[in-house]
Formats: C-alpha cells, structure tokens, sequence
C-alpha cells in the first residue's frame, strides 16, 4: 500500500532541500495531498487554537447541532442520507476584510488566537504557493499574483466539528468533493481519524499527526497549473465515538481574478485545443455552490461556455 506523503519542511533549509521538493512535486501530481511537520507555526499555538476550539463547540454549537439533529430525526434514519453532512460548521473570514468581530459567542482570547492563526498560516500559504511555482519553474511569486483580483487574494477559514454519529454507513461527515479554491491548509484533530481522499479509485486515510498541517490543492491551481497539478476528491466519515475537530483555511483568488492556465506551462500544440478555460473566479464560485458535491469536469466545461467574455493581461511577477 502506497505510504501518504509527510513532508518535513525543515528539511528545505540543508542537504536535503533538493529531495524535498521532489516530494513536494511528487504529492502535488500524484495525490493533490500532502501533510506538512516542522512547518514553522509554534506548537503552542497549535494547542491553544485546538483547546479553544474544542471549549467554543462545547459552550455554543453543542446544543445548537443536538436540536438540529432531533428536529430532523437523524438519529432514526433508515436509509443513506445523501443532501447533508454530519458536521457543525461556522465560517471567519481574514481577506480582504475580516469578519471576526461580527462572530456572535466568539470570547475575545479565541479572536486573538485564531487572528494570529490566521496570520501564520497565511505566511505559509505564500511559502508553498512560492514552493510550488519552483517546482512548475515559474517565476517566484507567480501564484499569488495569479490569484489577486483588484482587491487582493481571499482567505478564510471553516471551522468544523464531527460528533459522534449513531449511524455513520447512512450519513457522512462530508461528502466527496472537491475544493473549488487555492491552496487549503487543515489543522485536524490528531486523535479522531475521518478524513479520506480518493486515489486510483481507493478511498486513502489522511492520517491523523500531532502538530501537523494537511494541506490539498483546490481547482483554481489544477487549471492555473494546467492539470500538472490535481485537485482530489476527499471526505469526511462519520465516527461513532469521538468528536471530530477539523480547522480548513482556504488561501484563494480574489473575487474578481481571471484565472487561467500559466502560459509556461501550455505546449504549443495545446493552445488550440486548450483543456482547461479563462474564467473570473467569481463565476465559478457561484457554479461551484450548486455543483460541490458532483464532478468537476462539468464544471471546468461549463467556465469554457463563458469564456469568451473574460479577458486579462499579462500577470506582472515584477
């Protein structure tokens, strides 16, 4: 059995930087995942995001998913649940405005906390975004200019529980998709497993580390990386024991970006019958919210039926 990629991101600092990349390069073609150790972010801020975490679903969201549950008879299903998913969720926004103190029930030490989250794990997406570009050979800064729009980039980050499920073979935590964005970085519970992504037809567990940093790929990269890159579909299977804690940030273009293939990465042969199209990421955002949990093939098809209306210049990398 293939063994799920761990990159140690020290490792970019020595001898073994070149390796190092390889993998990255290797995750980034062949799964769409890849869990990151020694990433930088401090462990202590880790626990402490974690521990607040868990104590604000205790406090607020507790209850609120119990009542959803009863008033939908979930409990008593006897056939598989396929138009929702088995999580309590709640979004906050970091670019290019945070919506933080807009959160009812937030106490003031977890938005400080999940705003110095924010900040550092933002610093890490541009890492690998920068990472990423030197393995396609682009120039440094490439992606994340691909991904501003006239306002900047968009980030943001769902904060997710799974409690215990009494029939887990009907209902999923989440179903199979997969992300319309970026670059994703999660931060999951190290001790509840869930997570799965699908490779060469096999459901794969992401397995559950301490401290770690699971990052995936979102559509926007597959096209702008002109399919070197894939975004994966991926799950979440409701347990029967144990809540789940999962914290997904989502480093994305700006409303407003004309993404693209890098014109580096097109062959010349290609650019007449060009696989994946030119859209305003906007636009497919608003396809992607009724199409989520289907193929994303429809949906690269469907941006190409617009495609003639969006024009762009070059991207400056100066």
């Amino acid at each position: 059995m293939e063994i799920f990629p761990v990159i140690d991101l020290s490792k970019l600092n020595g001898e073994e930087r070149k390796p190092t990349m390889e993998v990255i390069h290797d995750a980034c073609e062949n799964w769409g995942f890849f869990e990151l150790v020694n990433h930088g972010i401090s462990h202590d801020l880790l626990d402490a995001v974690e521990r607040l975490t868990k104590e604000h679903y205790r406090k607020c969201m507790e209850q609120r998913f119990k009542e959803m549950v009863a008033s939908k008879g979930l409990e008593a299903v006897q056939s598989e649940i396929d138009d929702l998913d088995w999580e309590s969720t709640f979004y906050l926004r970091h670019l290019p405005e945070s919506n933080m103190v807009e959160i009812p029930d937030l106490e003031e030490d977890y938005r400080k906390t999940m705003k110095e989250f924010a900040l550092e794990l933002e610093k890490l997406a541009e890492q690998l975004l920068d990472l990423l570009c030197e393995n396609l050979g682009l120039e440094k800064g490439y992606l994340k200019k691909a991904f501003c729009g006239s306002k900047g980039l968009t980030f943001g980050t769902k904060i997710s529980n799974y409690p215990p499920c009494p029939k887990p073979d009907l209902i999923k935590g989440l179903r199979a998709h997969t992300d319309a964005g970026g670059i994703i970085l999660l931060f999951q519970d190290d001790k509840v497993s869930g997570l799965q992504l699908l490779k060469d037809g096999q459901w794969i567990d992401v397995p559950p580390m301490k401290h770690s940093i699971v990052i995936n790929l979102g559509d926007q990269l597959e096209v702008i990386t002109n399919g070197k890159y894939k975004s994966v579909l991926h799950r979440v299977l409701a347990q029967t024991d144990g809540t789940r804690m999962s914290i997904a940030s989502f480093y994305n273009p700006g409303s407003d970006a004309v993404i693209c293939p890098a014109p580096e990465l097109v062959e010349k042969d290609e650019k007449e019958s060009q696989v994946y199209p030119k859209f305003v990421f906007e636009d497919y955002m608003k396809l992607y919210a009724g199409l989520k949990f289907q193929a994303k093939e429809p949906r690269f098809e469907a941006m190409k039926a617009v495609e003639s209306t969006v024009s762009m210049g070059p991207i400056a990398t100066a």
